[in-house]
C-alpha cells in the first residue's frame, strides 16, 4: 500500500431501478497510471489488489478475496471491480449512476478518398454489441488484418469466431451488464452469459455510421434510398460490449477502454454517458477516467454530448481530452401529410406505413373532446395514458399536443392505438424536426402554426375528417445544418473554463446498420425486416465524427489525438452563434485533412488542467503516474490558458477588467507560410490579437500569439465571436465564449 499515492472507489450499480445496500455490486477501484518504471506483472497486481481488499473485508479468507474480484485493469491504468456490498466499500468517494443510452444513427465518407489513403486505422466502439451478419460489416475487398492488432473475437451463446472478418476484427463481452451477474450466496463468481452479438440495436448503428462497408440500394421500407457508408469504410471495426438494454457498467466501461487500448485500436468511439443530472467529477467518472489513459497512449477518444437539450449546462462527456460531439440536422426531411376535410393539405413529419389513402377520409378528434369519465380535459389533449374514452375515439383520428415532455411520443401513440384510434395527430413545435417512426400505424406531426390551422378546422366544422398519408423523404430540406433541439449544450457543468460541446455533427434522421426487427406494426405488411433503421441522437453524430477522425489518421498516422481534434474544429463550416449550442460547428472532413495550423495539446497540458480545477498533487500525480506539481498560482481562471482549439471565460468583471489568454499552434502545411488574423466579435468587445501576423519557416515550427478580451461596452451574459488566421490557401478558425458579469 505504501506505493499507492491515490485511490477511490466509484460504485456502479447498473440497474435502472434502486437496489438495497445489501447486495453486492461492481465497485471500481481505481488506483492511477501505470508505472513504467517498475515491474508491476499481472502477478503482482492482483497481490496488490488482494492486499488492499483485505483491508477492507479483513474477515474473508484469501480464497474468497479472489472470488470478489471482477475485473484487472492493468493495460493503460491500474485497478480493478469487486463485488462489495455498499456497507462494505465505505472509501467510496462518488457514486456514479445508471447510464442512459442514447439512440441514434447515421452514414458519411467517400470511398474514392479512402482508397487514396489505404493505411489502416482501427476503430473500437464502447457499445451494445453488433449484429456480424449486416452487410454494413461484410470485408469484401479489405486486405490481411493489420500484424499490430491484439485483439480477440470472443465466442458467445450466439456468436462464433467465424462471426468475425477482416472488416469486424474483433468482439469482446463483458459480464457485469445489467442483469448478467449473479453472485450465489456461497460467494463464488459464476460465468457470465452472453456473447458481443448486439440485442439492442444501438452498437451495430454506430459501428456502421463510423466505418461501415459500402452497401448498394440501402433503404428503410423505401425511405432514405441510396448508397449506405460509414465514414471511414476502409476503417477495421472491433466491439467492445459494454452495455444492454438496462444501461452500462461503469466497471464494464473501465475495461472494455483498458482492452482496446492493449489490443491496439485507433480510435475509441463511446456513443453513451450519464444523464446531466447524474455528472461525475472528472476523477469519478469512468469513461474520463479512461479517456484519459487511452489518451496518454496515443489513442482519440470521441464521446456523444447527450440528449438533454436544449437547456444550458447539459453536455456530457466534457473533458477536455474528449472530443465532444453536438447533433445537426441534414437537408433531409420525412414528410406525412395530414389532408383535411376541406381540402387542406398539411405537411407533417413523421415516419409510418400505413394503408390510407386519399380516397378515404375518417373523422378527426381533439384528445381534450374525447376525455374519459373524470380525466381532466389537459390530460386527454396530451394523449395521457388512460385519458381516452374509446367509445368517443375508435374509428377515429385523435390530434393531441405535447404539453407535457415526460409523455413521450411513444407512449401518445401507444395510447392512441389502446383507444382504437385510426391515426394520431401530434402538435410539437420543439420536436417535430425529428421523425418518429410509428411503425405501420398512421402517425403526423406538426407544429404550433399547422397546429392552431388543424385546431380551428375542428372547431368550425360540424364533422371534420382528414387522412395521414404515408411517409415520402423529401431531399433539400432547409434550413439545414442546425443544432438539433434534443442535442445537449453548454457550458459545461463541471467548468466553462472550456468551450464544450467540440463541434457538430449529423445525427437527426439517419440512416444506418439495424438488427432486423420482428416487432408487430414495426414491420410493413408483406415486407421483411429491414437491415438498417433510421433513428436520432447524439449518439449517432458521435461516430460520424469518428469515421472523420479515422479518414484524418489514415492520412496522417503519426498525427496526435490532440492534431486530430484541432483539424476537426478549426476547419468546420460554421458561423458565430451559439457556441454552446453546436460547438465549434459542423465537421468538414476534407478540409481537415490540410489544417494549416494545429493546437496541440499534451498530457502535461492535461495535468495543469487538473491542477487549475482544484486536484490534489497527490491525485494528479496517480493519473500521471509519475510526481508531479503544481503551479503555486493555480486556480481555476488558469483553465482558460489550455491550448485548446477553441477559447472560453467563465467570467470577466464588465466595468473594469480585461482578461487575456495565450495559445500556442504548430504548423503543419508549407514550410515558408505567414499568417494574419481577422476578428469576428460581438457588440460591445473589444478583442486584440498579438502579435497579428505569424511566420512559419517550416512545418512543425511552433508560434504563440495571446488574446485580450476588454468588455466595458458589451451587454451582460455570454458573447460569442471567432478569430481566423488565414495564409490565403488555409482557413484556421477558433471560436470563443465569454461571460461578462
Amino acid at each position: 500500500m505504501a506505493n499507492l499515492l491515490f485511490f477511490f472507489l466509484i460504485s456502479v450499480s447498473q440497474f435502472l431501478y434502486a437496489t438495497s445496500n445489501k447486495s453486492p455490486e461492481p465497485f471500481v477501484v481505481y488506483l492511477g497510471s501505470i508505472n513504467s518504471n517498475k515491474d508491476e506483472n499481472s502477478y503482482t497486481l492482483q497481490a496488490s489488489h488482494l492486499q488492499m481488499l483485505s483491508n477492507i473485508i479483513p474477515s474473508y479468507e484469501e480464497k474468497e478475496r479472489v472470488s470478489l474480484i471482477h475485473y484487472s485493469y492493468s493495460n493503460t491504468f491500474k485497478g480493478f471491480s469487486a463485488m462489495l456490498t455498499e456497507e462494505k466499500a465505505n472509501l467510496q468517494l462518488h457514486t456514479t449512476r445508471s447510464w442512459d443510452f442514447i439512440e441514434s444513427e447515421l452514414g458519411l465518407g467517400s470511398l474514392k478518398f479512402h482508397q487514396r489513403f489505404p493505411k489502416d486505422v482501427i476503430i473500437g466502439l464502447v457499445d451494445t454489441g453488433i449484429w456480424p451478419e449486416s452487410p454494413s460489416f461484410a470485408d469484401a475487398g479489405m486486405g490481411e488484418i493489420p500484424s499490430r492488432w491484439k485483439g480477440v473475437c470472443m465466442e458467445g451463446i450466439d456468436f462464433k469466431k467465424s462471426d468475425c472478418n477482416k472488416k469486424l476484427i474483433g468482439a469482446r463481452y463483458y459480464g457485469n451488464q445489467p442483469s448478467s451477474i449473479h453472485l450465489p450466496s456461497n460467494g463464488t463468481k459464476t460465468t457470465p452469459q452472453g456473447s458481443p452479438r448486439d440485442d439492442v440495436g444501438h452498437g451495430t448503428h454506430t459501428a456502421s455510421t463510423a466505418a461501415g462497408a459500402m452497401v448498394l440500394n440501402a433503404s428503410y421500407y423505401g425511405l432514405a434510398h441510396g448508397a449506405a457508408k460509414g465514414g471511414s469504410p476502409s476503417s477495421r471495426l472491433a466491439m467492445y460490449k459494454a452495455c444492454s438494454i438496462g444501461g452500462c457498467a461503469g466497471s464494464a466501461v473501465l475495461k472494455a477502454i483498458d482492452d482496446a487500448v492493449s489490443d491496439g485500436v485507433d480510435i475509441i468511439s463511446i456513443s453513451i454517458g450519464m444523464s446531466s443530472m447524474f455528472q461525475s467529477d472528472f476523477l469519478s467518472d469512468p469513461i474520463a477516467i479512461g479517456a484519459f489513459h487511452a489518451n496518454q497512449k496515443g489513442v482519440l477518444v470521441v464521446c456523444s454530448g447527450g440528449n438533454d437539450g436544449p437547456d444550458p449546462y447539459t453536455v456530457i462527456n466534457a473533458a477536455p481530452w474528449i472530443l465532444t460531439v453536438a447533433a445537426s440536422s441534414i437537408d433531409r426531411s420525412f414528410q406525412s401529410s395530414i389532408v383535411l376535410g376541406n381540402g387542406n393539405v398539411i405537411k407533417g413529419i413523421g415516419i409510418n406505413f400505413s394503408n390510407l389513402t386519399h380516397s378515404a377520409s375518417y373523422p378527426l378528434v381533439f384528445g381534450g373532446h374525447a376525455a374519459a369519465q373524470g380525466t381532466p380535459a389537459s390530460e386527454a389533449s396530451n394523449c395521457y395514458p388512460g385519458s381516452l374514452d374509446s367509445r368517443k375515439t375508435k374509428g377515429k383520428i385523435i390530434v393531441c399536443v405535447d404539453n407535457d415532455p415526460t409523455v413521450t411520443r411513444k407512449i401518445k401513440k401507444l395510447v392512441a392505438q389502446d383507444a382504437q384510434t385510426k391515426g394520431l395527430i401530434l402538435i410539437d413545435e420543439v420536436e417535430k424536426g425529428v421523425a418518429f417512426d410509428s411503425g405501420s400505424y398512421p402517425f403526423s406531426e406538426v407544429g404550433d402554426k399547422a397546429g392552431v390551422q388543424i385546431l380551428k378546422y375542428i372547431n368550425s366544422t360540424k364533422n371534420p375528417v382528414a387522412t395521414i398519408l404515408p411517409t415520402v423523404d423529401v431531399n433539400g430540406y432547409k434550413p439545414a445544418p442546425i443544432v438539433a433541439y434534443f442535442s445537449s449544450r453548454g457550458p459545461g457543468g463541471l467548468t466553462e473554463g472550456i468551450l464544450k460541446p467540440d463541434v457538430m455533427a449529423p445525427g437527426v434522421s439517419i440512416l444506418a446498420a439495424a438488427i432486423p426487427s420482428n416487432e408487430i406494426g414495426a414491420v410493413p405488411d408483406g415486407k421483411k425486416p429491414s437491415n438498417f433503421a433510421i433513428k436520432s441522437g447524439t449518439s449517432m453524430a458521435c461516430p460520424h465524427v469518428t469515421g472523420a477522425a479515422a479518414f484524418i489518421r489514415s492520412s496522417h498516422p503519426r498525427w496526435s489525438p490532440s492534431i486530430i481534434r484541432s483539424a476537426l474544429m478549426t476547419t468546420v463550416q460554421g458561423a458565430n452563434a451559439n457556441l454552446h449550442d453546436t460547438g465549434a460547428g459542423e465537421i468538414s472532413p476534407m478540409k481537415a485533412l490540410r489544417p494549416g495550423l494545429v493546437y496541440e495539446t499534451t498530457t502535461e497540458d492535461y495535468l495543469y488542467f487538473l491542477c487549475y480545477y482544484g486536484y490534489k498533487e497527490q491525485v494528479i500525480s496517480a493519473m500521471a503516474g509519475t510526481k508531479f506539481s503544481c503551479p503555486k498560482n493555480s486556480s481555476p481562471e488558469l483553465i482558460s490558458n489550455l491550448n485548446y482549439p477553441s477559447i472560453s471565460v467563465a467570467r470577466i468583471d464588465g466595468t473594469k477588467n480585461t482578461v487575456s489568454v495565450t495559445r500556442t499552434v504548430t504548423n503543419v502545411g508549407p514550410g515558408n507560410s505567414t499568417y494574419s488574423v481577422t476578428v469576428e466579435a460581438p457588440s460591445g468587445f473589444i478583442v486584440r490579437v498579438s502579435p497579428e501576423k505569424l511566420a512559419f519557416s517550416k512545418r512543425w515550427m511552433k508560434a504563440s500569439y495571446q488574446v485580450s478580451f476588454d468588455v466595458k461596452g458589451a451587454s451582460k451574459g455570454y458573447g460569442f465571436g471567432s478569430l481566423t488566421w488565414s495564409d490565403g490557401a488555409h482557413i484556421v478558425r477558433s471560436g470563443f465564449a465569454v461571460n461578462v458579469l
